[in-house]
């Protein structure tokens, strides 16, 4: 009898277990997470409808309920950095957060460039071996691509040390190195990044409707997915059916017909919209300090101008999505492709100048990598410069360093008999040709009425380029480092190189 009666009670708490809807949270609260410092905190799950939910940590208590979907969210107080403090969300069951720390938290992005991973640059192992700091982490975001929005991110954070970096980002680990001496508060980076992908799927819906030149190309896309719903609907009434037949064939002993085969998907990684909602989306509304972004190489195609209007609309909407004008820093595609000792035209180039007109927008930066590609390799090694370039443009504009933190940019032109005299903003403390002894800047042509660029002489004249060539006698525009892989040398003293540019459209 007492037998009978235990195995009843494990059956009725069974039951219960499996009617009772346990507390999930957000993959980006587990373990050794980083939350943001000094910004109040949302966090969110899912629970049963109506349930109580409290978070506590470092005594702080919130509290809240679910609402009839089952959705929560709450937000946690300002908190200065700081850490390990543990956090416990509690429902009917008790979910308990380890090694957590406030700090900065960056959002980093793109695509191959991005994702390569500490393991593949130069110097690997000597780079696994010295990551010792722990107060970097990494949140590594699973590749994920819908048609829809996703509410929720899969991933796992991960401490620096030498048995972890070799996955992590090398792009963003190697930001992570230099920044947190320099602030000395933990640094989360959130790795959302696939190969090979481009701008376009990194965008939602309204960033993309605001790009007209893409409208009709969006709503091909549209119709294909409604058609491919319409399909698949009915590859499962023709499969109901042939199940039945195929049964009834198989109890008669004659030839089951042929299965009906699923219609072929249209989405795929690169499809509009499918990686915001599977790999950023879900992030929202997850405080963050800034954006990192490298990206860029999928689309140094045909629609290589048209980038200038997708990275802003991307960054204007993604400050939106985030409700904060969230800073935004980027990579210029480095050097890459046959070397050229001249100015040719380019879709590089044009991706680069793209580039380069969205630090029109407040609050962006770039780091230039026209020095430091690879011409046979489209992921080149060198990513601690890549890294550093970027954590000096976060100290510069973001951390209120007075430092220079960007190479010389293009600033303006005067035309003077013929030449051309070039002006910069960035120059540090001085302009200089790199691995010249004669003090020539290489790398610019310039061009007449006819617009025929011709390769051009080059000096500095205190903060700038003075530009000829005996060739032409009334000079209208200059262009420097104007090719995949130019032969250019300008940068200022601090070692950091100038954008490549052209005065004319």
């Amino acid at each position: 009898m007492e037998k009978k009666f235990l195995m009843f009670a494990l059956l009725v708490a069974a039951l219960v277990n499996l009617c009772r809807a346990d507390v999930v949270l957000n993959a980006l609260f587990s373990d050794s997470a980083v939350l943001q410092r000094d910004t109040k905190v949302p966090v969110w799950g899912i629970a049963e409808p109506g349930e109580k939910i409290i978070v506590k940590i470092d005594n702080i208590s919130v509290s809240t309920n679910a609402d009839q979907s089952g959705n929560w969210i709450l937000t946690l107080p300002e908190h200065k950095a700081g850490g390990p403090y543990e956090m416990t969300v509690t429902g009917k069951n008790t979910i308990t957060i380890k090694d957590v720390y406030f700090g900065d938290v960056w959002f980093c992005s793109g695509q191959s460039n991005m994702a390569m991973t500490v393991s593949g640059c130069v110097d690997a192992e000597t780079e696994i071996k010295q990551a010792t700091n722990s107060l970097i982490r990494e949140f590594k975001v699973v590749g994920s691509f819908g048609v829809q929005q996703m509410k929720n991110l899969r991933g796992t954070w991960k401490v620096c040390s030498s048995a972890t970096v070799g996955k992590f980002s090398a792009t963003a680990y190697f930001f992570a190195k230099y920044l947190q001496p320099e602030i000395g508060v933990t640094i989360g980076i959130i790795n959302s990044s696939v190969g090979g992908t481009r701008i376009e799927a990194w965008m939602s819906r309204d960033a993309l409707s605001k790009i007209p030149e893409i409208k009709q190309s969006v709503e091909g896309f549209d119709r294909s997915i409604k058609e491919y719903q319409l399909s698949f609907e009915e590859y499962n009434r023709k499969l109901k059916e042939w199940e039945n037949v195929a049964e009834q064939a198989k109890k008669q002993g004659i030839q089951v017909p042929e299965k009906p085969q699923p219609p072929k998907s249209v989405v795929n990684a690169n499809s509009y919209s499918v990686l915001f909602n599977g790999m950023v989306a879900p992030a929202v509304p997850f405080p963050v300090k800034g954006i990192l972004w490298y990206q860029g190489e999928a689309n140094a195609g045909r629609n290589a101008y048209l980038y200038r209007d997708l990275l802003g609309a991307l960054i204007d909407d993604w400050r939106r999505i985030w409700k904060q004008e969230l800073p935004f820093i980027f990579v210029q595609l480095p050097n890459f492709g046959k070397v050229v000792d001249t100015t040719e035209d380019s879709f590089w180039a044009v991706l680069r100048e793209s580039q380069l007109m969205v630090l029109k927008k407040p609050k962006t930066a770039m780091a230039v990598t026209i020095d430091i590609g690879e011409a046979g390799n489209i992921h080149p090694k060198n990513k601690q410069d890549v890294g550093k370039r970027l954590a000096l443009a976060a100290l510069g504009t973001v951390y209120g360093r007075k430092i220079v933190y960007s190479g010389p940019i293009y600033a303006g032109m005067n035309i003077e008999g013929n030449k051309i005299r070039i002006k910069f903003n960035h120059t540090g403390s001085g302009l200089v040709a790199k691995d010249s002894d004669t003090g020539e800047v290489k790398g610019f042509v310039i061009a007449g009425q006819d617009k025929k660029f011709v390769k051009a002489k080059a000096i500095i004249e205190n903060e700038t380029v003075v530009v000829w060539s005996d060739e032409i006698s009334k000079p209208v525009a200059v262009r420097y480092a104007w090719a995949g892989n130019p032969v250019c040398n300008l940068y200022n003293k601090e070692g950091l190189p100038a954008s490549p540019f052209r005065t004319d459209q």
